[in-house]
């Protein structure tokens, strides 16, 4: 994997957890970058549940340095049982210490971690043990080989703020966040899947920055789409969202689109 040019980092420079331009308002909550990659019709898969590759070598150079300026990476059960995502970074020079820990939502307990590339990795050296949030009734049996790889299964509820993706309403972003924030993550991305990243979009007050990777291409229909809540204002529709403060910059063939949420 290469790594990016100065130019490439400075351009990155203004959007990541330690720059002075960007502030977490909330000292109980970590900064929160969301970050994905997406066809030109906005999809980030051709059919839900079917691993569907969008980023270039270029971008996926830049994703795994953001890895490496976060403290945590977060995807749902619906990412990480299709994808099998290892979670980790391998961009040059990357240290055990310096990795990112994998925060899986994964309510009903759906994902079978064991067989996993995160778990394999973790055992390997090549990455941290995976944090998995998990509801109350579904945290029961024991997870010897998870806490072997420094695994950590958080039994998990609470009924206020907004529920994530199709987790019910037991769950809470803003919650689950002061959570990870008391357990030392004061940096996470939010990789996936398209309803978590539509649910942060709708929610602009637990964002800093917006990454997103936009490849050449079309899906088509039947792909899964990111899009975030409807919103209206004295019962008219407005748009959903808007990014302000953006920049734009080729990588390979793909553009990538920084910017923060009004």
């Amino acid at each position: 994997m290469a790594e990016l040019s100065e130019s490439d980092e400075a351009f990155l420079e203004s959007y990541l957890p330690h720059s002075a331009r960007v502030e977490q308002p909330d000292p109980e909550l970590p900064f929160v970058t969301v970050t994905y990659a997406q066809s030109m019709d906005s999809m980030i898969s051709l059919a839900p549940g079917l691993r569907t590759t969008l980023s270039g070598p270029e971008t996926k150079s830049m994703t795994h340095y953001l890895r490496l300026q976060h403290d945590a990476i977060l995807v749902g059960v619906g990412t990480a049982i299709p994808d099998d995502p290892g979670l980790n970074s391998r961009y040059p020079g990357a240290t055990l210490d310096s990795q990112p820990r994998p925060v899986v939502i994964d309510p009903r307990r759906r994902w079978n971690v064991e067989p996993s590339k995160v778990l394999s990795l973790a055992h390997q050296g090549q990455g941290k043990g995976p944090w998995i949030y998990t509801l109350p009734d579904h945290c029961l049996n024991p997870d010897t080989e998870l806490e072997h790889a420094g695994g950590k299964r958080f039994s998990f509820s609470s009924r206020t703020q907004q529920p994530i993706g199709d987790s019910g309403p037991d769950f809470s972003w803003i919650e689950l966040l002061k959570h990870l924030k008391a357990q030392g993550i004061d940096s996470i991305m939010i990789e996936g899947g398209a309803s978590i990243i539509s649910t942060f979009l709708s929610t602009p007050e637990l964002v800093q920055s917006v990454i997103v990777t936009i490849a050449p291409t079309w899906l088509g229909n039947g792909g899964v789409m990111v899009s975030p809540d409807e919103r209206k204002e004295e019962g008219v529709k407005v748009n959903a969202a808007r990014l302000c403060q953006t920049m734009w910059r080729q990588f390979g063939a793909d553009a990538v689109l920084c910017g923060r949420l009004q």
